[in-house]
């Protein structure tokens, strides 16, 4: 999960549905949803900077509560040198390119609505928000 889909969850913006049904779906089926810590960090920042970081540490807490597994990069290399491969080829945003590398490594489809990753669709399966 991309953190452009949790900020649209957050946000109460048009995507929103689309990404409750799909925490709703992953938590009925006891599924946990994938996202980097580097992603996590992407939102914290993001309301911190936009809200105060009393604000950031409330929707910390709401993620910690939904069906979204926390990936660490810690001496993970192989998501690292992914998420450089496409840091450098496609010229993806850093936090992006974990994301990406993430997904590739899983097999698994990324969910975001963010139109940078159309630079990786060949690479990755990504299941577009609206």
């Amino acid at each position: 999960m991309d953190s452009w889909a949790l900020m649209a969850f957050f946000n109460n913006e048009p995507a929103a549905a689309q990404v409750e049904k799909i925490l709703l779906r992953a938590d009925s089926a006891s599924e946990k949803l994938l996202m980097t810590v580097i992603n996590w960090g992407e939102i914290y920042y993001s309301i911190m900077r936009g809200a105060s970081q009393e604000v950031a540490e409330h929707y910390a807490r709401e993620i910690h509560a939904l069906p979204i597994e926390l990936v660490p990069v810690k001496e993970d290399l192989a998501l690292v040198r992914e998420a450089a491969v496409f840091k450098a080829s496609k010229r993806l945003a850093y936090a992006d390119a974990f994301a990406a590398g993430l997904a590739k490594l899983r097999n698994a489809e990324l969910v975001t609505g963010d139109r940078d990753f159309v630079k990786v669709e060949k690479d990755i399966k990504v299941l577009w928000l609206k």
